[in-house]
């Protein structure tokens, strides 16, 4: 696969970095900005469709704030991010507006995703707003996400947003040029340039995060996010900012994390990567070979035990004898129901209780 697979691509997702557009000296870069802008503006004109998810809420509000760090406490993080938010997105509608287009802004927590129902109502906005011509600008909801329902960086953030937004290509940018196979900052060091598997990484050590202070990711992240997203069926490029134009017209910069697999299901995608299990459904080792191999739902006859107090429909993980994580879907029954049917085959429950205690269309493997 060539880097070809990006400048062919209609539906392009773009994650900037916060080290990308602000400083803990000076807030926001508005010239870095206008810059990015350029290039965005630039590939719609040429009739492509662009979903820009952008850090830098945090930092762009802590200069307002006179704030000479970044904060370690939630509540001040998220003070910063509400006054940093607005000028934020001022600063994008004003830069867009001289192109002629018009921004929408759309706020996420991973709480957002973690919800089926949330999940398609994020997916019908974001399609929606295309439809109309929108160039929607995705955050994570700072000002509201705490830490439990975080996602920890908008690496995984934009990762999840190009399956959601059925994207053709993703390109995640920040202030470091490509994957390399050691620290150049450090030392000589050789830019890795396609990524087939995880395994053309095995002896690569990732950097860690962002050195002006003002990120949260680091490189270890746009791996973690551009494996998801590839694996996925949707091809990545990890490139820096001002490389933007480059990478988005095919030319050979960055790292290209190639596309393989069929692109799964919104639902399949969903239960892989975006879904919070509830709790875990406990399997024999029959059980284990009928879902893994034959693809087969789970029957009440394989399971030996639930941990947890989850709800039907909510997901679970299901767990071999050896405490290995197996598959993740959707319970049937509540774990307060499940006691009464251990090991029980079909034919002796009853008819309420003879449906599978995870449908298989309900289900999809992990570990794989």
């Amino acid at each position: 696969m060539t880097r070809e697979v990006v400048a062919r691509a209609h539906r392009v997702v773009v994650k900037v970095g916060s080290s990308s557009l602000t400083s803990l000296e000076e807030g926001l870069d508005v010239a870095r900005l206008h810059a990015l802008v350029d290039v965005l503006a630039a590939l719609r004109a040429a009739g492509r469709e662009v979903v820009l998810v952008s850090s830098g809420a945090i930092g762009t509000g802590l200069a307002p704030l006179g704030i000479g760090g970044r904060p370690r406490d939630l509540a001040t993080a998220q003070a910063a991010a509400s006054v940093g938010q607005l000028l934020l997105m001022r600063a994008y509608a004003d830069a867009f507006a001289g192109h002629g287009v018009t921004v929408g802004q759309v706020l996420l927590t991973a709480d957002d995703l973690t919800r089926r129902g949330h999940y398609r109502n994020a997916r019908q906005t974001v399609e929606r707003l295309l439809a109309l011509g929108v160039l929607p600008i995705v955050n994570e909801n700072d000002t509201v996400a705490t830490e439990e329902i975080r996602f920890g960086d908008n690496d995984r953030l934009a990762a999840l947003v190009a399956h959601l937004s059925v994207a053709d290509a993703l390109v995640l940018l920040s202030d470091i040029d490509a994957v390399y196979d050691g620290d150049p900052r450090v030392g000589a060091a050789s830019r890795i340039d396609t990524v087939r598997s995880a395994a053309d990484l095995e002896a690569v050590v990732l950097g860690s995060a962002a050195r002006n202070g003002v990120g949260t990711g680091g490189m270890a992240t746009k791996v973690e996010a551009a494996f998801i997203a590839s694996q996925a069926g949707v091809p990545v490029l990890v490139t820096s900012t001002p490389q933007a134009a480059a990478a988005l017209a095919g030319e050979p910069v960055g790292t290209l994390f190639a596309a393989h697999g069929r692109r799964p299901s919104a639902r399949q995608f969903w239960l892989r990567y975006a879904s919070r299990p509830r709790g875990q459904v406990l399997l024999d080792a029959g059980a284990v070979a009928a879902v893994r191999e034959r693809g087969a739902s789970l029957l009440a006859a394989g399971v030996t035990g639930a941990v947890g107090e989850f709800l039907a429909d909510d997901p679970v993980e299901l767990v071999g004898p050896d405490g290995a994580v197996v598959a993740r879907g959707l319970a049937s029954y509540d774990a307060r129901e499940l006691p009464a049917l251990l090991g029980r085959s079909t034919a002796d429950l009853e008819p309420d209780h003879r449906r599978p205690v995870v449908h298989r269309d309900e289900l999809v493997l992990v570990g794989t």
